[in-house]
C-alpha cells in the first residue's frame, strides 16, 4: 500500500480517470500483490491440460462418439475464454470428438442473452462459425433438466445441453466473489447454466443474510456448498480456470477435477488478492473498469465488495465512490431490470430490506437487497454515469467527476478525511487489521 501520491488513477470503461484529493485529505492506494504474469500463456494452458489436478487429461477422458458441452463465461467476466475454449476444443478434437458433437454454452445465469458480436469477442470468429454456440435459458422449462433438491433445500435444474453431454467442461475466473467466496470452479455451471429456481434460492435473503456467505470465504459458506452440489448433480467433469492480475494478465492456470483444481486456484488467489489495511476509512474510491462498469447492476459490485469485506472498509456513515460510465444504464437483462425496479419503486432502503426479508424476491433483485444493506450504512456515489437519473432512481448519488464526489463527501464528513483508493476493487480484498475496526453488517 502506498500513501499520498499527488495524482490518483482508477479505471473507467476502457480508459481511466485521473484526479487529485482536496487539501487536508489523506490518501492511500491499495492494490493486490504483484506477481509475475505467465510468460507463455498458451504453453501454460497446455501444461495445465497435460498435467491436470486429480484427473486424467481431457483427451484421455473423451472418445469418438462422445458429446461434449463446454460452459464458458459471459461478456461481464474477463475470463480469457478465446484461449481456454480453444485449448479445450483441441483436446476434444485430438480424442476424436466431432465438431457436431460439441456445444459451447454461454453461462449467462439470469443476465441478458449474449449477442453474436459478444460470442465472437469471447470465443473468436472461427470458433463461433465452426461450433454450436448457445446461451442459457433460465426461464424456459423446455430447455432445462430438473435435478431434484439438495439436502439444504435448493432446487437444482440446469440446461439440457450441459446435463445430457457425456463430458461437461467449464472455464472460469477465480477471483473474490460476493456470495461464493471465490468465483470460478463449479459456479460457471451451477449458476451460469441454472434454471431460475436455483438462482432465486441461492441468491435469496436467507443465504445473503447468513454470516457465512461472505466475500473471500469458502469454508462453511452455504452458497458455496449449494453450488458444489448443484454442479455435481449436473455432472461437471473437468474445469480449466485462471487467476488474473490487475491488468487482466494470467498469473495462474490450472485444469482438472473441479473441487481440487478450484481449491488450489483459490489458495493462489488469496495470496495475491487479500491485502491488509490498518483501519477503516472515511471515504473509499473503488475502480471497476470494463466490462463490469458497463451497467449499474455490475458496477455497484465495487461498493458492495468493499462493504462486505470481512470488516467493512469504509467507516459507518462514510462514503463509497465508484467511477463507472454505465453506458447500458441499469442493465438490459431480466435480473438487472428487477434490481432497478426494486431500487426505484421502494420509498427507502429500509423498505427494500423489510420487503425482501418478509416476502423474498426473484433472481436479480438480490442486488437491490445487497445494495440496500450497503446504503443503510454508507453513501454510494457513482461518478461519470452516462445516465445520472438512473443512478438517482436507484437511491445512489450521481456525480460528474471524482472532484465533485469528494466535495459532496467533505460537505457531509468534513475536510480532514482519510481516503483509500482501490483501483481494482473487484480484484482486491482489503483485510482490516485494527482491533478498533467496527463491523456494522
Amino acid at each position: 500500500m502506498t500513501t499520498q501520491p499527488k495524482n490518483y488513477t482508477v479505471p473507467y470503461g476502457k480508459t481511466a480517470l485521473e484526479f487529485s484529493l482536496p487539501p487536508g485529505m489523506h490518501g492511500a492506494v491499495l492494490t493486490s500483490k504483484m506477481v509475475a504474469p505467465v510468460g507463455d500463456v498458451e504453453a501454460a494452458i497446455a501444461e495445465a491440460l497435460n498435467h491436470p489436478v486429480n484427473s486424467p487429461p481431457l483427451r484421455e477422458m473423451a472418445k469418438p462418439g462422445d458429446t461434449a458441452c463446454i460452459v464458458f463465461t459471459d461478456i461481464t467476466r474477463s475470463s480469457p475464454d478465446h484461449l481456454l475454449v480453444g485449448a479445450l476444443l483441441r483436446e476434444l478434437e485430438s480424442a476424436g470428438v466431432r465438431d457436431q458433437d460439441v456445444t459451447l454454452l454461454c453461462g449467462i445465469g439470469m443476465h441478458r442473452p449474449s449477442t453474436r458480436e459478444e460470442k465472437i469477442a469471447k470465443l473468436g470468429r472461427d470458433v463461433v462459425a465452426r461450433y454450436r454456440v448457445i446461451d442459457n435459458e433460465p426461464q424456459n422449462p423446455d430447455a432445462l433438466v430438473d435435478l431434484g433438491v439438495t439436502a439444504g433445500g435448493v432446487p437444482v435444474s440446469a440446461h439440457k445441453a450441459a446435463v445430457e453431454a457425456d463430458l461437461l467442461i467449464a472455464t472460469g475466473l477465480v477471483e473474490p466473489h460476493q456470495y461464493a467466496g471465490y468465483s470460478g470452479g463449479r459456479k460457471t455451471v451451477a449458476v451460469g447454466v441454472a434454471g431460475e429456481p436455483l438462482i432465486a434460492h441461492t441468491h435469496g435473503p436467507a443465504f445473503i443474510d447468513d454470516p457465512h456467505t461472505r466475500l473471500g470465504r469458502i469454508e462453511g459458506n452455504p452458497f458455496h456448498a449449494a453450488i458444489t452440489e448443484a454442479a455435481h448433480r449436473a455432472g461437471l467433469n473437468f474445469i480449466l480456470n485462471v487467476v488474473l492480475d490487475d491488468e487482466k494478465r494470467i498469473v495462474c492456470v490450472k485444469a482438472g477435477e473441479p473441487v481440487e483444481a478450484h481449491q488450489q486456484l483459490v489458495q493462489f488467489a488469496r495470496s495475491i488478492y487479500e491485502v491488509a489495511i490498518p483501519h477503516q476509512y472515511d471515504v473509499v474510491i473503488g475502480g471497476v473498469g470494463f466490462p463490469k462498469d458497463a451497467n449499474l447492476y455490475q458496477a455497484s459490485r465495487a461498493a458492495s465488495y468493499l462493504y462486505f469485506a470481512p470488516t467493512p472498509v469504509v467507516k459507518p456513515g462514510g462514503v463509497l465512490i465508484v467511477p463507472a460510465p454505465c453506458q447500458e444504464g441499469a442493465g438490459d437483462g431480466v435480473g438487472e431490470q428487477r434490481f432497478f425496479e426494486a431500487m426505484r419503486e421502494a420509498p427507502n432502503v429500509e423498505a427494500i430490506l423489510r420487503d425482501a426479508r418478509e416476502h423474498g424476491y426473484p433472481p436479480g433483485q438480490q442486488r437491490a437487497f445487497v445494495m440496500a444493506k450497503v446504503l443503510e450504512a454508507a453513501r454510494v456515489i457513482i461518478v461519470g454515469s452516462l445516465y445520472p437519473e438512473i443512478v438517482a432512481d436507484a437511491k445512489m448519488t450521481p456525480a460528474a467527476t471524482v472532484e465533485e464526489a469528494m466535495t459532496l463527501a467533505a460537505r457531509e464528513l468534513g475536510d480532514d478525511l482519510d481516503v483509500l483508493v482501490v483501483p481494482h476493487a473487484l480484484l482486491t480484498l482489503p483485510i482490516v487489521t485494527s482491533n478498533e475496526s467496527m463491523s456494522f453488517r
